[in-house]
């Protein structure tokens, strides 16, 4: 299977981050516990404090932003890998002239019910 990014849909998720859904094992007859998906937060913008029941993985490909977890804030950009464990308060903000982008793995896969925006 491929997927193409730009053939995924965008839709805001509940804490305002944009999403397009890749792999979802809900989604196609994959054998897949985890989700993946491609999320934009554009500059100046911050994500609403949330938490999820399940892991979170993020991977930083674009821009430059605020990664705020249990509340504590790092500053993360291309290349840095956040692990974010289960039940953590988290929200992130893009801090550069151009949109932040990443990549973030739930597992296991992402349900809507599994998210509190707080």
């Amino acid at each position: 299977m491929i997927k193409r990014l730009l053939e995924c849909e965008e839709f805001t998720a509940g804490d305002e981050t944009r999403l397009r859904e890749i792999l979802h094992p809900d989604k196609a007859s994959l054998a897949l516990g985890y989700s993946l998906a491609y999320a934009k937060v554009g500059p100046g913008v911050t994500s609403l404090l949330h938490k999820l029941r399940t892991s979170e993985v993020y991977y930083i490909l674009k821009g430059r932003g605020k990664m705020e977890l249990e509340g504590e804030e790092t500053e993360v950009g291309p290349g840095d890998t956040i692990y974010i464990a289960p039940y953590s308060t988290q929200r992130i903000t893009g801090l550069g002239p151009e949109d932040l982008e990443f990549l973030c793995i739930v597992d296991p896969a992402w349900r809507e019910e599994d998210e509190e925006i707080l």
